[in-house]
This record gives C-alpha cells, sequence and structure tokens, in this order.
C-alpha cells in the first residue's frame, strides 16, 4: 500500500514538473510545437505557405500559430506616432480579458518594414515595450510576403521620403483556424468588441 502511494506521489510530482516547464517556456507562441496539425480551412490566413522570422530568429510559418486565438496587427519599429499607440491598444485588451482566458489569447506583430526591422531590432522592441515572449510574437518578412498578407488584412500602407510609413490602423482577431472573425479600425478605441469576439469563440 505504501509502495503504491509512492509511486501516486511520484506520477503527481511529474505531472506537476512537465506543466511547470510548459508554463515556463520562454520561447515565443511562434516557435513552439504548433496545437494541432489539421489542414487550414479555406478562410484561414494559415492557407500561406510563406516564410518568416521571428525576433528570436526562428523562421516559421504562419501555420504553427494554429489552434490558439490570435491577434494579429501591422506595425514598424521606427513608427514615430500610430504604431506605438496601436500596440498599446493590444495590450489594453490582453488586459481586459478575464484571467481565466486571457492565457488562450497570443498576439502577433508582423512588422512592414522588412529592410530595418530584423530580429534583433524586433528583440529590441520587445523589451523596450515589455511584451512577454508567453504571449506575443514578432514577425519580419520578405516585402512580397508582407504585402500579400497585409492585402489579406486590409491593411495599406505606403513609404514616404523620410523613411516612415503611412498605414492603416487596425487590427484582427483570428480563431484557432486562422480565420479573421473580428476587425478593429481605429486607434485608442474601447476593447470591448475585440473581447467579446475573442470570448464568443473561446466558450465554443
Amino acid at each position: 500500500m505504501k509502495r503504491l502511494s509512492f509511486f501516486a506521489v511520484l506520477c503527481v510530482l511529474t505531472i506537476a514538473t512537465l506543466r511547470s516547464a510548459q508554463s515556463s517556456d520562454s520561447r515565443p507562441p511562434c516557435c513552439r510545437p504548433a496545437l494541432t496539425n489539421s489542414p487550414p480551412t479555406d478562410g484561414s490566413l494559415y492557407q500561406l505557405e510563406t516564410v518568416w522570422t521571428s525576433d528570436v530568429g526562428a523562421r516559421v510559418q504562419l501555420g504553427v500559430l494554429q489552434g490558439r486565438i490570435q491577434v494579429m496587427a501591422m506595425f514598424f519599429t521606427q513608427c514615430e506616432y500610430a504604431c506605438p499607440i496601436l500596440v498599446n491598444d493590444l495590450k489594453r485588451l490582453q488586459a481586459a480579458l478575464p484571467e481565466a482566458q486571457r492565457d488562450l489569447v497570443d498576439f502577433v506583430l508582423v512588422s512592414i518594414d522588412s529592410e530595418r526591422d530584423t530580429p534583433a531590432v524586433l528583440a529590441e522592441y520587445r523589451t523596450r515595450h515589455h511584451l512577454s515572449a508567453e504571449h506575443w510574437t514578432l514577425l519580419t518578412g520578405r516585402a512580397d510576403d508582407v504585402r500579400e498578407l497585409a492585402a489579406l488584412l486590409g491593411v495599406n500602407y505606403r513609404k514616404n521620403s523620410s523613411g516612415q510609413f503611412a498605414h492603416s490602423n487596425l487590427f484582427v482577431v483570428l480563431d484557432a483556424a486562422g480565420e479573421i472573425i473580428h476587425q478593429q479600425v481605429g486607434l485608442d478605441q474601447d476593447p470591448a468588441a475585440a473581447m467579446a469576439a475573442i470570448l464568443k469563440v473561446v466558450k465554443r
């Protein structure tokens, strides 16, 4: 009987250790194994076969994010006005989510500045803006791939002579399959509508 109790305790400790290791994974969501290998749906962004580079230097496809809710926006690190507000809007949304659901949602920032936003620059941006590796992915890619993704998200952008980009200010919510279920346009908006869209699919 004592032997059985010992093995029961050992199993509990092993499971707890594994869960702790998973929860303390220091890699961003894009650099962990996908939660599902199901084929992308017809409306999924994960049909794209383009390859992106994360701020930790890993080369990934968007499909690796499949299986979790993603909030995605396009930005560039040297943006002087709109992007800091947009990123802050995402942080406000994250903070507004009920604690029980907050851990089920990740955030993705994709740079529109393929020339200057190297992985090292993105890594510095992550640190400066306190974007946790647990729930935030920062990506850069080839200019043509960025343009294709922007078109799918409804983002327009154009570089001016000073090196700044005029761009749409919006973010989208993707369900676990990578389909757009909500688009929020504008800066400094109430996060209630985006939060409602997230909670609707999380509770399914």
